[in-house]
Order: structure tokens, then C-alpha cells, then sequence
């Protein structure tokens, strides 16, 4: 199987699955997504693969979801955000549903969607330069998988979330509960796939029912509901026909993000 976006390899029972856009600091876009989708069948599917570990190539694990490439796609309707936003939450989904044990090892930015999928992994390990953040509300956007609140207590949630924080350290990531094992530079994969080795040496029927009836908990206590709700929130964001993200859009789509956000924050400054 060949892939554009992505790179899916083995080291014996662990199955290695690394986003590469790097260029684009791993942002996911449609292809994106579709690979992934096809390497976890994949993996998914073999009964010789006990783990996975979920990586990203060059300086960042993720940045999230492309933004750019979403504003490309001249999504009008709710019709429209709502199929792109439900393939958005079920990728993420998928990290926590599947019933192999799924790491992330992450580094660099680990942003929006990247973050919302380290937090859906059953353990994440990163490096001590790791940047955690939320910041779609900065670019007028939304929050696909609102796991979050979920990990950490309603003030921490709310700080991240509404101030679209995206320079959370490692330690503080650690400090959390957002991540379980903070190592130094240059040694993530080598500690990803260490704890994915200990998960496999154990017998993989008790580890998928284990893990299995750990979401359940979950799910009585209401997060498959909640994140639905979430979702209904974010395609009601999206929708919202305002001159503030019609101007922000139109210089995203000329101009690139940076140059958006420019000038979103110049006309905050203006605002004030």
C-alpha cells in the first residue's frame, strides 16, 4: 500500500504510522485523512500487529487540520461542514476506538486536531520541547473533538480553549495528564516504541477487552454524547455568516495564515 501523506511501517508486533506533510508541519488534509483511515484497516486487520505508535515527521507532529486547504474547498452549506467535520471527529475517534492499543510520540507544535489526536491515543509520550495547543477560536474556528475538558479540570479547559493557547509546555503537558512520559530530545521513538513493545508482550485479547470496557466507562459517563454535542457546536461556528470571518477568510485565501492572522490581531489592537 502507497501512501502520499503518510509512511506505515513495522519494528515486529508495532505498527509505526507517521504523518508526512512535513513541509506543511503535518497538517491533515483530505488525503490525509483518507490515508490514515486506509493504514488503520490495515493495521487494524492483522492480527500480528499488537500496538501502534503514531508519529510525525520533521519539526512538529501536527499542526492540525489545513485550514488553508479547508477554506480551498469552498465548503458553503451545513450540509457541507457537517460531512467535513464528522470525517474530522471520526479520525480522531479512531485513535480511541481502535482495538489496538494507540501511542503517540510527539514533538514540536502538537496543534487542534494534531493535539485532539494525542489526547484520543490510549498513552502519549513527547520530548521536552513539545508545544500543546487549541488555538482554532484565534483563526475563528472550531474544535472538532472537545476531549479536553475530559483530562483536565473546567478552569485549565477553559484558559487553553478560550484564549486559543498554543504554547503549553511539556512539563505542564506532564503536570496535566495530557501526556504520561516527557524524554529528552532524540529519544521519542525509541521510548514510543519501547512502551508499545511492553503493551504487545501481553496477551492482545485481554489488553482490546481491558481496554474496551475503559472507553465504556467513558461512554456511561456520557463522552460520546458530549463530543456529538460538540460537534453540533462546530458546524454551527463554521456556518456563522459574519464580515469579521469573511475579511479573515478572504486574506487567508490571498494572502496565506500568517498574514491572516496579522491581521486579526491588528484589528483586535485597532478594536481596543
Amino acid at each position: 500500500m502507497s501512501f502520499a501523506t503518510i509512511e506505515l511501517s513495522r519494528q515486529g508486533p508495532v505498527a509505526l504510522l507517521g504523518l508526512n506533510r512535513p513541509d506543511k508541519l503535518n497538517a491533515i488534509n483530505a488525503t490525509m485523512i483518507d490515508e490514515i483511515n486506509r493504514a488503520l484497516d490495515e493495521i487494524e486487520n492483522d492480527d500480528t500487529a499488537q500496538a501502534i505508535v503514531v508519529y510525525g515527521n520533521g519539526r512538529a507532529f501536527s499542526s492540525g487540520f489545513d485550514l488553508q486547504a479547508g477554506v480551498a474547498a469552498n465548503r458553503t452549506t451545513e450540509a457541507d461542514w457537517r460531512e467535513a467535520i464528522d470525517a474530522d471527529l471520526e479520525l480522531i475517534m479512531r485513535f480511541w476506538h481502535s482495538p489496538k492499543p494507540t501511542i503517540a510520540a510527539v514533538h514540536g507544535y502538537v496543534l487542534a486536531g494534531g493535539f485532539e489526536i494525542a489526547l484520543a491515543c490510549d498513552m502519549t509520550v513527547c520530548d521536552s520541547a513539545s508545544l500543546f495547543g487549541e488555538p482554532e477560536l484565534r483563526f475563528g474556528s472550531s474544535i472538532v473533538a472537545l476531549l479536553l475538558p475530559w483530562y483536565v479540570n473546567p478552569k485549565r479547559a477553559k484558559k487553553m480553549l478560550l484564549s486559543g493557547q498554543d504554547r503549553m509546555s511539556a512539563a505542564e503537558a506532564l503536570e496535566q495528564g495530557i501526556v504520561n512520559e516527557v524524554v529528552s530530545e532524540g529519544e521519542l521513538m525509541r521510548r514510543g516504541v519501547a512502551l508499545a513493545r511492553e503493551v504487545a508482550l501481553m496477551d492482545p485479547d485481554s489488553v482490546r477487552m481491558t481496554k474496551q470496557a475503559i472507553n465504556q466507562t467513558y461512554e456511561i459517563m456520557g463522552l460520546g454524547k458530549a463530543l456529538r454535542m460538540g460537534a453540533d457546536t462546530s458546524v454551527q461556528i463554521e456556518t456563522l455568516e459574519t464580515d469579521l470571518r469573511r475579511q479573515f477568510n478572504q486574506v487567508l485565501r490571498s494572502e496565506g495564515m500568517k498574514a491572516a492572522l496579522a491581521w486579526r490581531e491588528a484589528r483586535l489592537g485597532k478594536d481596543e
